[in-house]
């Protein structure tokens, strides 16, 4: 380049602004560019091997072994002394560690098993979550669908697990360490049915995987759910249809029914369960099916009305309104609302409330047609309920026996739970009737029996405790009350409608937290140890 070529004004993009003046020498080579967070020359720094990777936050320190790391660490506040009595039922441990913080869990104890380097983590969860689907949609709480899953984790060694149960989402979240990577699996509940059945024979798996002598491996485990989902009903459907009516029956002799208001009490229920099913096999939503079974027994009961036959009709619409309230869902609901699944509980309690929208549209337009006609439906037959205490024990009895049936429970625990309703009636019936009280308080205190003698028969037998409450709850449930508040609403009487509705949800909650309080007084205050034959086997540790 020539002098006279220097001289000549450069462009914009030969003069940038880190072009460094004249006079000054740099390297050729990029990389001796620096900032001001370069060291500067002759500051000598270690620096890490070649070979070591970046690491992340979840990537475990060089030189450290899970296996050399302590198992847990102090919390600031210093660990809690857990005092909790000895062979108790894994429900009531896993319930417990669930309601700890994570850090001050006990590690469970290492227990051999079948596979020689432990079972996979995925396949683990995998069970996990189809054991809690099977659980969730036969109807169990949620606090004890997420002790039966945090069970089955802690079984095989997953310690540090956290299941998420919602009313149609399950998951579970495993990490190791603190140092590796969460391990997360979810699944959704599409389909829901009662099979008790069903429920006591998961909890049956449940309870031998808890066991450390048992040394059930995955794929035995596996080859068990298998059997349990492949398993049908213990009753064909003739049965349930057959129970369904004498529930009905039942139910009509307890609010003064004689024996002809006992036989068209049954066959509305039978004829309104089949049509229940006809629109089930068409692919009809359930609220659909609750509004056409219950238009049955309400069109009886007005043909028996403007036939003039000397009957008590209103008997007959409250019989087969018992068939269809969801007890067994409205219980539920406000258990995991009562123990803190609000989520889980408003999704139950919405489903209860369109069930019973449903009953009240399909009993509704039969009374208002009713009512056009002629039809002498009186509401001051509520205040004519006879007072006949044999009969009554004995309908209650038989009420929950049919309730039993059509849920599908295990033939063993029928006559538990038949003797449970009778004594519940037995309880209602002597506060009320004989002493005075309110129906809700009478219903509250012999639900509260119910769900006591229910959790009690459960911590016994280490199983479930809805197949001893459930049916036992029928003769309570608030059929009358909700029959007569949609007779004053048909008749234009809309106040004491809503007034007698609203004693309805009352009786119906006073159900609920009777048995959520029954069952927590159980845990509180009784401590009932394994039988003799199983006292060795639920050894745990510290416990």
């Amino acid at each position: 380049m020539t002098d006279a070529e220097d001289r000549k004004p450069q462009s914009d993009e030969a003069r940038m602004a880190f072009t460094p003046p004249a006079g000054i020498e740099v390297g050729d080579s990029e990389s001796e560019t620096t900032s001001e967070f370069a060291l500067p020359k002759g500051l000598d720094v270690l620096q890490p091997p070649l070979h070591e990777p970046e690491g992340s936050a979840f990537t475990a320190p060089s030189g450290y072994t899970v296996e050399d790391a302590p198992p847990a660490f102090t919390p600031a506040g210093g660990i809690p002394r857990i005092s909790l009595t000895k062979d108790l039922p894994w429900q009531d441990r896993m319930r417990t560690m669930l309601r700890m913080p994570v850090a001050e869990r006990p590690a469970p104890e290492r227990m051999p098993r079948a596979e020689d380097e432990g079972p996979a983590v995925p396949r683990v969860l995998d069970l996990t979550l189809r054991i809690g689907e099977l659980l969730l949609a036969g109807g169990e709480g949620a606090e004890d669908v997420e002790a039966a899953m945090f069970a089955v984790c802690r079984s095989y060694g997953l310690d540090r697990c956290e299941p998420n149960v919602t009313f149609t989402l399950l998951s579970i979240s495993y990490q190791p360490s603190l140092v590796d990577d969460p391990v997360t699996a979810s699944r959704t509940v599409r389909r829901r049915g009662t099979d008790y059945t069903r429920l006591a024979a998961v909890y049956q798996l449940v309870d031998d995987l808890s066991d450390p002598e048992s040394h059930i491996s995955l794929e035995e485990a596996y080859g068990r759910l298998a059997e349990i989902r492949r398993n049908r009903h213990p009753y064909p459907t003739w049965v349930l249809t057959s129970a369904s009516g004498l529930l009905a029956g039942a139910a009509s002799v307890l609010v003064g029914g004689d024996l002809i208001v006992f036989i068209a009490a049954m066959f509305g229920a039978m004829l309104g369960d089949r049509l229940a099913w006809l629109c089930a096999g068409r692919g009809l939503p359930e609220f659909y099916q609750f509004t056409v079974a219950a238009m049955p027994p309400a069109a009886i009961g007005v043909a028996l009305t403007l036939g003039h036959v000397d009957v008590k009709a209103s008997a007959v619409i409250t019989g087969g309104l018992f068939a269809l309230l969801p007890g067994r869902a409205l219980v539920a609901g406000v258990q995991d609302g009562l123990t803190g699944f609000y989520i889980t509980a408003a999704a139950r309690l919405l489903e209860v409330m369109y069930f019973f929208v449903g009953i009240v549209v399909g009993v509704l337009v039969i009374l208002y047609f009713g009512v056009n006609l002629g039809a002498k439906l009186t509401p001051d037959e509520a205040l004519l309920v006879s007072d006949r205490p044999y009969w009554q024990i004995a309908a209650s009895m038989l009420l929950s026996l049919t309730f039993a049936v059509l849920l599908q429970q295990e033939r063993t625990t029928v006559l538990a739970v038949t003797l449970n309703g009778g004594v519940a009636w037995v309880v209602y019936g002597a506060m009320h009737y004989a002493g005075g009280f309110s129906p809700v308080a009478s219903t509250a205190v012999a639900a509260g029996l119910v769900g006591l003698f229910g959790q009690l028969m459960a911590r016994y037998r280490f199983a479930s405790a809805l197949p001893y409450t459930t049916a036992a709850i029928g003769p309570l449930l608030p059929g009358s009350a909700t029959y007569f508040g949609l007779l004053a609403i048909a008749q234009n009487d809309i106040d004491e409608g809503l007034v007698s509705l609203a004693t309805a949800a009352s009786l119906a909650m006073a159900i609920a937290i009777g048995v959520n309080l029954g069952s927590e007084i159980s845990r509180l205050f009784l401590r009932i140890g394994s039988p003799e034959k199983r006292r060795a086997a639920k050894r745990t540790r510290g416990f």
